[in-house]
Formats: C-alpha cells, sequence, structure tokens
C-alpha cells in the first residue's frame, strides 16, 4: 500500500469525527488539520494525537496550500443554516466559502480526490467541480451513503438480519427530495417489497424519519458527527485501498445535468463508473424532480 496523506478542511465536530474514525482505521500514513481558527487545529492535533495508541496514522496541523497535495482532500468546511435563512442565501454563503478554501489549496495535487461533506452537499460538490480544476470524477460528495446506512439499520432491525445483507438506497438530493428506491432494494437476492414484514411498514413514515433523523440529533444535541465521521472515514479508506466499492455519492448524472447521489464504484482514481439501478415510474417521476429542484437553484451560481 502506498503511502497515503489525507487534507481534512474544517477541524470542527465533523472535521475531528472524521480524522478519529480514520485513525482507528489505521489506513493513511498522515492526517492533516486545516481550518481558519488556528486554536481549534491546535487542539484537536493534540487531542488526535493520543489515539497513536491504537493508530500508526500521524496527524499534524497543516496550511491549505499543503493541503492542496494531498492525496485526498475532505472538506467539511462550511455554514450552518439560521433559523428562517432560505437554502439559497445558505447556499451563498457557502458557495464564498468554498471559492475561499478551494482557491487557497491551488494548484491542487493532480491525482487528488476531493470528497465533500459539507451541505447542502450536491450542490457543493457540483460547485467544487468547477472551482478545484480537477476532473470530474476525482470531485464528489458524501451524498446519500448515510441515509442508506439508517435505511438498511432500519431494514435490518425488521427483518433481523444483518444490514450488511439489506441492498437498498436512499437517492437523490441528500436533503428534501431524497426518496427510498423501495422496488429495487432486496435482501438474499428476494425484493424487499415481497417480504410481508416490509409490506406493514408505512413506507412514506419510514422515508420521513430516514430524511428527518439529523434534524432530530440536532435538536437533541446541537449537531451530527459520528454517523457522517465514520461513513466519510470509510470513504476515505476505500479510496486509499483501491476497494471499488459501491455507494450511494453525489455525483454527476449526465441525463440529468447535475449532481444528485447514485451508486457508484470508486476507487484510487476517483469514480469509475455510476450504476443507474431501475426505479419504477414514481421513483423515477421523484428522482426527475429532484434534479429539477437542483438545477434550478444551481442555475443562481
Amino acid at each position: 500500500m502506498a503511502p497515503s496523506k489525507v487534507a481534512i478542511v474544517g477541524a470542527g465536530a465533523v472535521g475531528a469525527s472524521i480524522a478519529y474514525a480514520l485513525m482507528l482505521k489505521d489506513v493513511a500514513s498522515e492526517i492533516l488539520i486545516v481550518d481558519v481558527v488556528q486554536d481549534i487545529v491546535t487542539g484537536q492535533v493534540l487531542d488526535l494525537s493520543d489515539v497513536a495508541c491504537v493508530s500508526s496514522t500521524k496527524v499534524k496541523a497543516a496550511t491549505s496550500k499543503e493541503a492542496g497535495q494531498a492525496d485526498i482532500i475532505v472538506v467539511t468546511a462550511g455554514a450552518k443554516q439560521k433559523d428562517g435563512e432560505p437554502r439559497t442565501d445558505l447556499i451563498g454563503r457557502n458557495y464564498k466559502i468554498l471559492e475561499s478554501v478551494i482557491g487557497g489549496m491551488q494548484p491542487i495535487k493532480p491525482e487528488a480526490i476531493m470528497l465533500l461533506v459539507s451541505n447542502p452537499v450536491d450542490i457543493l460538490t457540483q460547485i467544487a467541480q468547477k472551482l478545484s480544476g480537477l476532473p470530474q470524477k476525482q470531485v464528489f460528495g458524501s451524498g446519500t451513503y448515510l441515509d442508506s446506512t439508517r435505511l438498511r439499520a432500519l431494514i435490518s432491525d425488521v427483518l433481523n438480519v444483518n444490514a450488511n445483507s439489506v441492498h437498498a438506497y436512499v437517492l437523490g438530493e441528500h436533503g428534501d427530495s431524497q426518496f427510498v428506491a423501495w422496488g429495487a432494494a432486496s435482501v438474499a437476492g428476494k425484493p424487499l417489497l415481497d417480504f410481508p414484514e416490509i409490506q406493514k411498514l408505512d413506507r412514506k413514515q419510514v422515508q420521513n424519519n430516514i430524511a428527518g433523523k439529523a434534524l432530530d440529533i440536532i435538536k437533541l444535541k446541537g449537531a451530527t458527527y459520528y454517523g457522517i465521521g465514520a461513513c466519510a472515514a470509510d470513504l476515505c479508506e476505500s479510496i486509499i485501498l483501491n476497494k471499488h466499492q459501491l455507494r450511494p455519492l453525489s455525483v454527476f448524472v449526465p441525463r440529468l445535468g447535475c449532481c444528485l447521489s447514485m451508486p457508484a464504484k470508486f476507487g484510487y482514481n476517483g469514480i469509475e463508473e455510476i450504476y443507474e439501478i431501475p426505479l419504477n415510474q414514481d421513483e423515477e417521476q421523484q428522482l426527475q424532480a429532484s434534479a429539477t429542484s437542483m438545477k434550478s437553484i444551481l442555475s443562481k451560481f
């Protein structure tokens, strides 16, 4: 395995959780922590360095220029939505942050992979593809990976099987217009909708619960970071080890003309193939509606 350097831009709870989960996996040679607030960077590096008891991964403070030379650049920096703030205003603020962050990294290592975790992830992924100058396949977002993980966990509880045996995806936008591709979901090759336990579920409520789980967590403890930390660390590991895994990621889908979550195969060179799974008429309409919403917002930027 070649040495691998991962830069995490944004040293808040999400960035630190990604770094911590990645250190426990012990697959990266070095993690660079970058933030505009230097005291937070110093504190996180001091704290994370104590993980040396179970990890050989080195962690250090870095500049944006140094981050631009990493093998994987994870972007968690971004503004949070204010109460009553229109979504376009939030995106406008995050556009400026992303422009500053990516501008500070230039020139970016040509082979680097850029992983967007900041929200709204689909919009920011497409903006980062434009701003970074990297090939489109090397810039993608965490998308609905976490949402799909929540779905599989719920189904595994209902059917009493391991979540890894559940093949089911949340697709589209990571946000309000996301949907569950029930028609293509399966366990052991058996369509999920053939299981009596699944037939009894209020599938609309399941979809709403998955989409709204983050808000529930935020109301209770102020922020979400462990789940996305684990997901982002898993994506980094898959890139470093060139696993060619499939995950529902925010990628540019040519027929839709925007970035949305689709199952994608990825590895050391980035996105290698997008797998469009069969959708019924209703699901296809939801996907198209999601794409229309994304393109309407992107037209303002």
